[in-house]
């Protein structure tokens, strides 16, 4: 996982470094892709564009609040899941979406019933 966060964190930091402003920065990803970006945006909270994840969460078999940290300044970042889902569960999305909305994110939850392991319109 490590890797990956510091990948994602060089992409971030090459578009500053290239003028691209924080807050036209946007993340989307879907699953394993969803956690990763939901992990990598706890980690390093600020303004960016914003965000959505498909299914996912905050990385780890306990949760370690230390790890995140920052100011979201109401990013807008949309969490859409199924209920269930059986590569992550409700409780886990719904904890992310309480970190992600105490570092100060204007985070919308969306919980599609029985809708499986998929992005739906």
């Amino acid at each position: 996982m490590s890797s990956a966060i510091d990948l994602i964190d060089h992409t971030v930091k090459l578009a500053l470094d290239n003028g691209i402003l924080a807050e036209n920065i946007y993340f989307f990803g879907f699953s394993q892709g969803a956690c990763l970006t939901l992990e990598y945006l706890a980690r390093h909270g600020q303004r960016y564009g914003g965000a959505i994840a498909i299914i996912g969460g905050v990385i780890g078999e306990e949760i370690n609040r230390d790890n995140y940290t920052g100011d979201f300044a109401q990013t807008p970042i949309f969490i859409g899941t199924s209920n269930p889902d059986f590569h992550v569960p409700l409780e886990r999305v719904e904890a992310t979406v309480s970190i992600l909305a105490q570092m100060n994110a204007n985070v919308k939850l969306m919980v599609y019933q029985n809708a499986g392991h998929s992005i739906n319109r």
